[in-house]
């Protein structure tokens, strides 16, 4: 089956108060639970955008929690191509490290963001090769758009579009990539038969990702803003890479896995006391992972 790639998009870039940072201000949003998985994309979406739109990238994943960044991504000062107004510190690892990037390679990269990622394997691949960046949300492919102009690259695009559902041919990229996204897809099963549809015959994937060990408490699992921060959509590990196996790939392996603490001040913006004791007490424990494998 092919797609057919459309680079527009005409969806309002929302916009929020410049003082939402304040006390308080993420906590309306915390309280509610997400049902749907058209609910899950609209408070994802919504969540990013506002990370664009505001100054301080405020009531993202970790807008009102200062520091608590650091918990889940990485340093890209090191890369070549590393660019810093392209990176929100939304991720959990370096994709790109464990997927032997070549020269004249295709690469898509899945929730590309401001284009972090992808401006890193736009190095790796080379002038002839190519990037595709994808992402649901409007203002990251604005912002993306921008930063690419600032850039002055041609070999890379970003494509509006569902990670369920992508706007891409079928065997048409070499290397998938995405950093701490496919566990915010609400159909993970749907999500990862894409990225099998899409890999050329012998091509390879990277994802850092967050997984759990132990059942997360149903609090956590419901609260909107925890989804949107890379926790509460996550799957169990065994889970998680069944479902890498089932859409049919071979080689899988985890270069990498790393336990995340998370604090009790960030998680009491999103819970209750009694919640969260309820969490530790579970003996839960959260991993930003990389997984591998090929087609």
């Amino acid at each position: 089956m092919s797609k057919k790639i459309n680079e527009t998009y005409t969806d309002e870039v929302k916009t929020v108060d410049a003082d939402c940072c304040e006390p308080g201000c993420c906590e309306e949003e915390s309280v509610g639970a997400v049902e749907t998985a058209k609910d899950i994309k609209q408070v994802v979406r919504e969540k990013y955008t506002e990370v664009v739109t505001a100054d301080s990238g405020c009531c993202g994943p970790s807008c009102c929690s200062p520091g608590v960044e650091t918990f889940f991504n990485e340093s890209y000062d090191h890369l070549q191509g590393y660019t810093k107004d392209a990176d929100y510190g939304l991720g959990c690892g370096i994709p790109t490290e464990f997927v032997n990037i070549q020269k004249g390679e295709t690469v898509l990269d899945l929730g590309s963001g401001a284009g972090n990622d992808a401006f890193v394997a736009q190095q790796l691949v080379g002038k002839n090769g190519q990037v595709i960046g994808l992402d649901m949300t409007p203002a990251m492919i604005k912002k993306a758009n921008e930063n690419k102009e600032k850039l002055g690259v041609e070999n890379v695009r970003f494509v509006l579009g569902d990670i369920e559902d992508m706007p891409l041919e079928s065997d048409s990229v070499d290397v998938v990539i995405s950093n701490c996204v496919m566990n915010l897809v609400p159909d993970k099963v749907k999500g990862y038969g894409e990225v099998y549809r899409v890999l050329k015959p012998g091509g390879r994937f990277s994802m850092s990702d967050i997984i759990t060990v132990g059942e997360l408490t149903q609090e956590v699992r419901h609260a909107a803003a925890l989804y949107a921060g890379c926790v509460s959509g996550a799957l169990q590990k065994e889970e998680y890479l069944d479902i890498v196996k089932q859409s049919g790939f071979k080689n899988i392996q985890l270069p990498k896995e790393r336990m995340i603490e998370l604090p009790d001040e960030l998680l009491l913006q999103h819970l209750s006391a009694e919640a969260l004791q309820d969490f530790r007490d579970s003996g839960a424990s959260i991993y930003s992972i990389t997984v591998v494998g090929e087609k």
